[in-house]
């Protein structure tokens, strides 16, 4: 496999992997409504990741790659239950809000590891932590006061369990660090393909969305495959810091794609939003600056 040694050059390939995630909610944006069809969008994406990252694993470590399933013990299937939930979330968080609240929702997932961290792993918070815990719990309680509406508040609080579910997975690496993470990722593919083809026969509903919304299904499980092979080749060597600071990337570029007028969607955030999203990016910032002489790297393998 194809590994970077240099900083200087790992950075703008992670970059370059949030800037494909960013694309995600303009994804969802373009889909005809998707708000009816949640269990057919999470099925072919659920699907198109696990195809996807089991190619790329036969290819870096040939026929043995199915071994890793061996090696996924129990951290691997809450972590992979738990970043399928996060998945199941964040389609439920995106269609019933703001792109901007579902992706400032996603971006406190370091504060929600650092809590979970603490009370499962026993690791432990700082003062300087818990300060940062708190501002970004103020800009979501903001965010929550402008968005009450009964769909709006509904889509938030999606956000914060898709939040959840992705600090799981992480918590769940720190337990296990031999657990084989792209292998987990793939079996949260599966889990929510799973998942959405029993609801959908339970429904009777079929499995099949239009042309246009299976197309854009597949789109969005592609830019989450190529950001994270993209992500496992660049964090390597990149402590963990840095990716929690070049992990606004995914946020900025999805709250500004959906807003950009010429790419046909314009929304704008409101005012409580911009303001609550301010200071968790202001907690974000003070968060990878106290800890950046901690040299602990989390790469996927």
């Amino acid at each position: 496999m194809f590994r970077l040694k240099n900083e200087n050059v790992a950075i703008p390939v992670v970059l370059i992997a949030g800037i494909l995630w960013s694309f995600g909610p303009l994804v969802v944006r373009y889909m005809d409504q998707p708000e009816l069809v949640p269990w057919q969008y999470l099925f072919a994406r659920g699907i198109t990741i696990f195809i996807i990252l089991n190619l790329y694993l036969f290819f870096e470590e040939g026929f043995d790659f199915y071994k890793n399933y061996q090696k996924i013990g129990l951290s691997g299937l809450i972590g992979g239950a738990g970043l399928g939930i996060a998945m199941i979330s964040f389609i439920w968080s995106i269609t019933h809000t703001s792109a901007a609240i579902t992706l400032l929702c996603l971006a406190a997932m370091p504060f929600i590891t650092a809590l979970l961290g603490f009370l499962f792993l026993k690791e432990t918070i700082s003062i300087n932590v818990w300060v940062a815990i708190f501002v970004a719990t103020v800009g979501i309680i903001i965010m929550a006061l402008g968005n009450y509406e009964k769909g709006s508040l509904f889509g938030l609080l999606f956000g914060l369990i898709s939040a959840l579910g992705f600090s799981v997975f992480s918590v769940t690496l720190r337990w296990r660090k031999e657990t084989p993470k792209f292998t987990t990722v793939a079996f949260a593919g599966l889990f929510c393909a799973i998942v959405s083809i029993f609801i959908l026969i339970d429904n009777g509903s079929t499995i099949i969305s239009s042309s246009r919304n299976q197309s854009l299904f597949a789109v969005h499980g592609i830019l989450v495959c190529l950001g994270l092979i993209l992500y496992s080749i660049g964090s390597k060597v990149i402590p963990a810091a840095e990716l929690t600071l070049l992990s606004l990337t995914e946020v900025i570029g999805g709250i500004f794609w959906v807003w950009l007028p010429i790419l046909g969607i314009n929304e704008v955030p409101t005012n409580t939003t911009v303001i609550g999203g301010f200071l968790i990016f202001l907690a974000i910032i003070y968060y990878s600056l106290i800890i950046k002489h901690n040299r602990r790297f989390i790469a996927l393998n």
